[in-house]
């Protein structure tokens, strides 16, 4: 093949993947380019902090059904199936009514191929798609881009439900008093 032909070639094939959706937004601001934080806090356990988190939304108040991102900035290192495991037994114990064993297990494999370990500093943003799921960044790199809405929904939950763990992190996420 000539030199030219090759960078034709190229070009086709790059056009072809950017028309096919296979590449997303750069970072999750190109998802949210309007988004605001509406508020942040703390996670701790046993007084020590984990993470910081924000939530970033276009509009305020906030409003569930839209988009919408959540940052955490870890203060401590941890791995990936730590976080993995968490967050299945925060939405387990949050999800009502039960989300059943087969469900659990193919969300729990989903979140496994999304994340990473990650170290003091590290950043993990979760961007909410509505009707199609959620994408997941680590610092400005889309980590995964998972299309199961329910997933979404009972993974943002662990920080956004009436039934959360933390409920004065929930309250300052959302701007409340």
């Amino acid at each position: 093949m000539k030199p030219s032909s090759i960078g034709v070639l190229r070009a086709l094939v790059l056009t072809a993947v950017l028309a096919s959706g296979w590449c997303s937004a750069a970072t999750w601001r190109d998802d949210l380019p309007q988004a605001q934080a509406l508020g942040g806090g703390e996670m701790r356990f046993l007084g020590f902090r984990i993470y910081h988190a924000t939530l970033w939304a276009d509009q305020k108040p906030f409003q569930p059904g839209r988009a919408f991102a959540l940052q955490l900035t870890y203060h401590r290192s941890i791995a990936r199936d730590r976080l993995v495991q968490t967050s299945i037994d925060e939405i387990r114990r949050i999800s009502r009514p039960a989300i059943d064993t087969a469900t659990l297990a193919r969300w729990e494999t989903a979140l496994r191929g999304a994340m990473v370990d990650v170290a003091e500093g590290d950043q993990l943003i979760g961007v909410y798609v509505p009707e199609r799921g959620m994408r997941l960044y680590s610092e400005q790199k889309l980590l995964a881009d998972i299309d199961d809405p329910a997933l979404a929904r009972a993974f943002f939950a662990i920080w956004l439900d009436p039934a959360t763990r933390d409920q004065g992190l929930r309250r300052q996420l959302l701007g409340q008093p």
